[in-house]
Formats: C-alpha cells, sequence, structure tokens
C-alpha cells in the first residue's frame, strides 16, 4: 500500500497543541475525525484556521487531517491557524515571507494563563479590604 504525500506542521497557543497533516485535495479539514463545521460553531474560529490557506489562495486545493489537544476551542483554533501556516512552509519554504508579512502566522503567541497565588482570590484578584 502506498503512502500518500502529505506535509507536516505542529501549532501551539495557550495549552493547546495541533499537529496538522496537510494532503493535496479538496479543501476539507478534519479535526479529530469531525469535520471543522462540527467542532467550530463561529465564523471568526473558521477564518482564523483557514487565514494562511486564503492568504496563500491554496483553500480548495489542499486538504488538513488535525489531531488536536489540550485547552478549549480558541486555543485549538490558534493552534490550527499556526500548524497549517507552518507545514505550508515545509512543502514551500518560498511561501515564508507572506505568511510573516502583517499579522506573523508562524511566531508563538507567549501569553498563557496566569497562575494562582497563595492568598489571593485568582491570579491577581486580591480579598476585599475592610477598614473597619
Amino acid at each position: 500500500m502506498a503512502e500518500q504525500q502529505y506535509f507536516y506542521g505542529t501549532g501551539r497557543r495557550k495549552t493547546s497543541v495541533a499537529r496538522v497533516r496537510l494532503y493535496p485535495g479538496n479543501g476539507a479539514v478534519v479535526i479529530n475525525g469531525k469535520s471543522m463545521e462540527e467542532i467550530f460553531s463561529r465564523d471568526t474560529h473558521r477564518q482564523e484556521i483557514l487565514s494562511p490557506l486564503i492568504r496563500l489562495g491554496r483553500e480548495g486545493r489542499l486538504s488538513a487531517q488535525i489531531k488536536c489537544d489540550g485547552g478549549g476551542i480558541s486555543g485549538w483554533a490558534g493552534a490550527i491557524q499556526m500548524g497549517i501556516a507552518r507545514a505550508l512552509v515545509a512543502a514551500d519554504p518560498s511561501v515564508k515571507p507572506q505568511l510573516k508579512r502583517g499579522e506573523n502566522l508562524l511566531t508563538r503567541d507567549p501569553r498563557m494563563k496566569e497562575r494562582k497565588k497563595a492568598g489571593l482570590k485568582r491570579a491577581r484578584k486580591a480579598p476585599q479590604y475592610t477598614k473597619r
């Protein structure tokens, strides 16, 4: 059985990790065995995911098979976006400047949820001060 050629990219956002495989195909995006429409109900998330393909004009020519772990829906969308961008660069290194221009799709967003501190209610919220 012949292996089908694919390009791989890993994306991370917050605590989410997306492992992306790009295949030549009809534009179908399958995430954890389900279609993109089943998992992402918001159009903003769908646009975010497909933005690297739209920027290069390849939205109907490549299919993606994605495995996501950790985090939530917004983190998944950001991780998938980065994974697709990295897989596109693996497929064709000449597209790297296009993906870096404007909103950089290849750089990891370092923002994470801040840990809760002892003596506080949340990361920074202190208990209410009472003078008397």
